[in-house]
């Protein structure tokens, strides 16, 4: 299969444990891109795909959009954090199309799987997971993943490049709607940003730092309402946090929704160090809550789906009678 082919529900196949292995550096990388652990299992399965990796947000530098060459994602797989001792940002996995094979008509299915194949991509994966850094200073376990390495594994793209959004739309990425939508609001958003008339922070708030915190003790399956955006102010300081935690412009549109409790957030790799962060205090992810890549600045259609990290304080407790009654708000 040429590259820079595949589009959006376009059905491929994972290739098999050898086929990939053969085309890893020493590294697990593939174009400086790793094939990662928690990938392995998908090995030889079906799925169809879901978007190109033409305009990705950086979380490593903040630069603005980056393009990952000949790469997609499928469906919603996302890493588990099994190979990266429970890191759980849960963030979308990358697929080189070199990694897949395009299913038409009634092909054969994959074989057994070879074990010894298998076996050596597992090694290799998992040695390069993780290293202990050098330095009495920086000492610790570093880790290596997708979103660590993605600086290294991209391209970046200039703000305005026409070629970019073009591709978002005629690689099926996004709808014709959508698209005119989101580059109709960046064109303006933008040159407002740098006459320093869109502000940077986008929900300044009044609170100080030493000011108690409602604790709710969520756990995964509770029903919960996202408070009004004016409730969410008088937790956050006039920078816009809550004890460290930014409440993204991409949160907003979930505002007055109800939801489920998706994880209790504990620990997750920090993309630019590779440190394992370990929260102190209570954060929650919630089912079907992601960054759209629609309003942040900068980084339109990006297609990461990245989970965002809500404080209890921005939350209340709902029942599951009051929750069904509701409806969720969808970001645009």
């Amino acid at each position: 299969m040429r590259n820079g082919t595949l589009r959006h529900g376009d059905v491929v196949e994972v290739a098999s444990a050898a086929e990939i292995l053969a085309t890893l550096d020493e590294q697990g990388k593939l174009d400086g891109l790793p094939f990662m652990p928690e990938m392995l299992q998908y090995c030889g399965r079906r799925f169809t795909v879901d978007k190109r990796a033409e305009k990705l947000c950086d979380t490593i530098h903040y630069t603005g959009s980056r393009r990952l060459p000949d790469s997609v994602l499928l469906e919603d797989l996302r890493c588990d954090g099994s190979g990266h001792d429970g890191c759980q940002a849960a963030c979308r996995l990358f697929w080189k199309e070199t990694w897949l094979r395009r299913v038409e008509g009634e092909t054969v299915a994959a074989g057994p799987t070879d074990g010894t194949a298998a076996a050596a991509l597992s090694e290799l994966t998992a040695r390069n997971a993780r290293r202990i850094a050098d330095g009495a200073s920086n000492a610790g376990v570093r880790y290596q993943c997708q979103a660590t390495e993605l600086t290294a594994a991209t391209e970046r793209l200039q703000l305005w490049d026409p070629r970019a959004y073009v591709r978002e739309y005629t690689s099926g990425n996004v709808p014709l709607r959508r698209f005119l939508r989101v580059v109709t609001r960046a064109a303006v958003e933008e040159p407002l940003r740098k006459l320093g008339l869109m502000p940077e922070i986008h929900l300044p708030g009044t609170r100080t730092e030493a000011a108690p915190e409602p604790v709710l003790n969520l756990r995964p399956g509770e029903w919960v309402r996202v408070k009004s955006k004016e409730e969410i102010a008088t937790t956050l300081t006039p920078q816009g946090r809550n004890r460290g935690l930014w409440f993204d412009r991409e949160m907003l549109p979930y505002c007055g929704g109800t939801f489920r409790v998706r994880s209790r957030i504990r620990n997750f790799i920090d993309d630019h160090t590779g440190k394992m962060i370990e929260l102190k205090t209570e954060a929650v992810t919630l089912e079907g809550v992601v960054c759209s890549g629609d309003l942040s600045l900068r980084r339109w259609f990006c297609p990461r789906a990245i989970y965002p990290y809500w404080r209890e304080s921005w939350l209340e407790r709902v029942s599951a009678q009051v929750a069904s009654a509701g409806t969720a708000p969808q970001a645009r």
